[in-house]
């Protein structure tokens, strides 16, 4: 679709079609790309295919890399019954566990304590390592939704939360990504997350303990950052193991994360 909009504006971006192409070129793609949106509605009325929105597929299907960041709401850290960590407590999910806005998340038979989280995600979109605080937005793209989808047993078995966080389908992302330009400011904006139309976290990514630049700047200091690399900033209070009893996700049931200004995605929970 977007190789089409293009060629029908009279713009060609080469080879650059999927998400990571793009990304590692995007300075050079950005002119065309932001071109072409200004004439969206006329090239849908000159016939341009669309598509629904339940057959998005994630904003970036295969990132280098999946960073998340643990704790880093302090009333979340203390609804577990944990420290508030004096830095950031880092740990990753496989890049296999990312998903699309609106596919179902898959809970294995073996799984009975299925969790949310709702997460600002920060998209990587130009390399760098060793990055200083104050140039960290420049090496940002966006931003979209996330949901660090978790199976607590499995997480909290070994003290390595890996396992447990990176099932198949256990990061669902988008529905598509929101340049940093279009987001006033990524560090007051109201995120939420709905299990069935009941909101179970309400709160605002101005609570996050280590803001963004902080983030990239200390994940940089020991991993080079790529073009699409995610960082997801961590989840507020409101998480099932951390309610008594635990609302446990259930096949069947509708988990919505939305943020505000970012947007909103919706997955189904089934038997997997």
């Amino acid at each position: 679709v977007l190789a089409e909009a293009c060629a029908r504006a009279g713009h060609d971006i080469g080879d650059a079609t999927d998400a990571l192409s793009l990304l590692q070129r995007w300075d050079e793609v950005e002119p065309t790309l932001r071109a072409v949106s200004t004439r969206l509605d006329e090239l849908f009325a000159a016939g341009l295919q669309t598509h629904p929105l339940d057959r998005l597929a994630s904003p970036i299907p295969r990132p280098g890399k999946v960073i998340a960041i643990g704790r880093n709401y302090a009333e979340h850290a203390r609804e577990l019954g944990n420290d508030v960590p004096d830095e950031p407590l880092v740990f990753a999910k496989y890049t296999t566990s990312v998903t699309g806005p609106f596919d179902p998340i898959p809970r294995p038979g073996f799984v009975t304590d299925l969790d949310y989280e709702a997460e600002l995600a920060v998209v990587i979109g130009r390399r760098g390592m060793d990055i200083t605080e104050a140039s960290a937005y420049d090496h940002v793209l966006g931003y979209c939704c996330a949901n660090d989808v978790s199976a607590r047993t499995a997480q909290m078995a070994t003290g390595q939360f890996v396992r447990g966080k990176s099932f198949d389908g256990f990061c669902p992302l988008g529905p598509a990504i929101v340049t940093r330009d279009e987001v006033a400011d990524a560090e007051q904006l109201r995120i939420m997350c709905r299990v069935d139309g009941e909101t179970r976290q309400d709160s605002s990514t101005s609570l996050m303990m280590f803001g963004i630049a902080t983030l990239v700047a200390h994940c940089s200091a020991a991993t080079t950052l790529e073009p699409g690399d995610i960082i997801l900033t961590g989840t507020p209070p409101g998480v099932a193991m951390g309610r008594t009893p635990p609302p446990w996700l259930q096949p069947g049931q509708l988990c919505e994360v939305e943020i505000e200004g970012i947007g909103r995605i919706a997955n189904e929970v089934v038997a997997g």
